[in-house]
């Protein structure tokens, strides 16, 4: 049955550990950001933070492929928030790097690839 199936799907899982939690929040946080800024200022990294979006999505669920997914997409976009800061962006870049470095740490802690590593499929 289709339908059930889509039910079962959560946008955070509350069983895994905080450490993912907060990368999935991060993540969606930064989509929902960038979506508003690319709207404003024409981004061309729309289609990063939707990547990393639906990355998130398939964390909460429990998807290998997309921790993965999004430890690659939080690594560029932490490589180019760097590349912003070493061009001159100011205090906004600085906070911006700041961010990125969070959700790559958050992704690559002991903890979350533990979890990963067990329990995700």
């Amino acid at each position: 049955m289709p339908g059930r199936r889509w039910t079962q799907r959560r946008w955070i899982d509350q069983s895994q550990p905080q450490t993912l939690q907060g990368a999935v929040l991060f993540s969606y946080l930064n989509a929902a950001l960038a979506i508003v800024s690319s709207l404003v200022l024409h981004s061309a990294f729309l289609l990063v933070f939707l990547l990393m979006a639906a990355a998130a999505f398939g964390i909460a669920n429990g998807r290998k492929v997309a921790y993965w997914a999004g430890v690659v997409l939080a690594c560029l976009y932490a490589l180019g928030e760097l590349s912003i800061v070493v061009l001159g962006g100011g205090f906004a870049g600085i906070l911006n790097l700041l961010f990125a470095g969070v959700l790559v740490v958050l992704l690559l802690h002991p903890e979350s690839r533990h979890y990963v590593r067990n329990w995700f499929r």
